[in-house]
């Protein structure tokens, strides 16, 4: 008999905390405060790198530049989502850009960002900053900052429910097909 399985990955506490980490890494590197861009990808992104920006500045006393991205120009799928256009704060040749978004499966999407990005200009650095890096690429794409890694299979869905003020909501869960008799 097969049912449909739902596990929670991470709640509220725990994705601040998952942020709160995020962020530090962001800023390890000594090029990373100054000239840094948060490039949240439109819809799964957005979220995310709004948290990430105020904890930056929490960190560190300065918050880093934030905007938005819209890939569908660059998606080699048939999207036909309608999204706000992208939001770019400032020229980014030059400055070390942080690509943020909420899931990294197939690396489709992330190709589809740096596509966006290489016709804004000719940033000093690309870094990819992902909430779940549930494996399963199709291209050779990796995050440099993961906040959580879960090996899932084809069959399941990651779904990242996340607000850009912290919100009691927050929740990161796995949905899927599940064989009832197996443990």
């Amino acid at each position: 008999m097969t049912t449909a399985s739902r596990r929670v990955l991470a709640r509220s506490a725990e994705i601040g905390r998952i942020i709160a980490r995020l962020a530090h890494q962001i800023l390890e590197p000594n090029e990373a405060e100054h000239g840094l861009v948060l490039l949240g990808v439109r819809r799964g992104g957005e979220a995310l790198a709004s948290r990430l920006a105020v904890e930056i500045e929490r960190i560190c006393g300065t918050a880093p530049a934030l905007g938005f991205l819209n890939i569908n120009l660059y998606r080699d799928d048939q999207v036909t989502h309608a999204l706000p256009e992208s939001q770019i704060p400032l020229d980014l040749s030059g400055r070390v850009v942080v690509i943020v978004d909420d899931v990294l499966y197939t690396g489709r999407t992330i190709r589809s960002a740096l596509d966006a990005i290489t016709d804004l200009g000719r940033p000093a650095a690309v870094r990819l900053c992902v909430l779940v890096d549930r494996g399963l690429r199709e291209l050779p794409i990796q995050p440099d900052y993961a906040g959580r890694f879960t090996a899932t299979s084809t069959e399941e869905r990651v779904k990242v429910a996340l607000a850009p003020e912290p919100a009691a909501g927050d929740e990161i869960t796995i949905t899927g097909s599940g064989d009832a008799s197996t443990a």
